[in-house]
């Protein structure tokens, strides 16, 4: 099961692209059920689940509004009893105004109307930490997370001030560093995960991610030059190669 927002989403379209590939013949069924999306072979008994859940922590509509809870996690009874969990999260902490699918943010007794991202992002995930420390067992499910997918709305981050975002940009950046420096989120991330009790493995994708500048839908994605797509990752591409990696991790130990 992946968890997360539609980033996870975009590795998750990957993945079962690629099984359906491998075995071409085999039949298959899509079911959406609200957030939930499952795809089975039932030849081989596998179901790839997508849940979206963009914040890992939950939102409750009350008499004051949206709340975005960071200590309360209501969603993970549906994670139990998976086999593999692959979350992810950042995507949708940045967003402000109309996007902003929250209203009011809640720490303990402590509502506020905004408070720093970055700070509420490490309180989420210390809560999902400890949701997963209190409530799997390693020897019946294996815990993944997916890093941060980057987006590249800022040319100047790879030396190119002047374009028009990542439109019209045809090939990686070479190199093995990206110009603009490590992604904070992904360096909140790694903290969180080193401090955790149970074995959570990081498939690390936010620097190899960062250098691919020439693999969004740009002025092609959400719907055809109606705005410009510099988050999300065509498909086949680069999430292709997460799922490469995704594979490797599982059998490697």
């Amino acid at each position: 099961m992946f968890v997360g927002d539609s980033l996870s989403l975009n590795q998750w379209q990957s993945l079962t692209c690629m099984l359906h590939i491998a075995v071409p013949l085999a039949p298959y069924n899509l079911v959406r059920n609200g957030d939930l999306s499952i795809f089975t072979f039932p030849t081989y008994g596998v179901k790839v689940m997508f849940s979206r859940n963009a914040f890992l922590v939950d939102i409750v509509s009350e008499s004051i509004g949206r709340v975005l809870k960071l200590d309360s996690i209501q969603a993970g009874q549906t994670w139990k009893g998976i086999d593999i969990l692959i979350f992810d999260s950042w995507h949708w902490w940045l967003h402000t105004g109309r996007k902003q699918p929250w209203d009011l943010i809640q720490v303990g007794n402590r509502t506020v109307r905004d408070m720093n991202r970055l700070v509420a992002y490490e309180i989420a995930l210390n809560t999902w930490a400890k949701w997963i420390d209190y409530n799997i067992d390693p020897t019946r499910t294996r815990v993944l997370f997916q890093g941060v997918s980057p987006d590249h709305q800022n040319p100047a981050q790879w030396g190119e001030p002047r374009a028009n975002f990542c439109a019209g940009q045809t090939k990686p950046i070479s190199g093995l560093r990206y110009p603009g420096g490590p992604n904070p989120a992904e360096v909140v991330l790694e903290k969180v995960l080193k401090a955790m009790q149970k074995p959570v493995y990081l498939l690390d994708i936010t620097t190899l991610s960062q250098l691919r500048i020439d693999g969004h839908p740009s002025v092609y994605g959400h719907g055809g030059h109606l705005d410009m797509d510099c988050s999300h990752w065509c498909l086949a591409g680069v999430p292709d190669t997460w799922n490469e990696l995704l594979y490797v991790s599982l059998f490697q130990n």
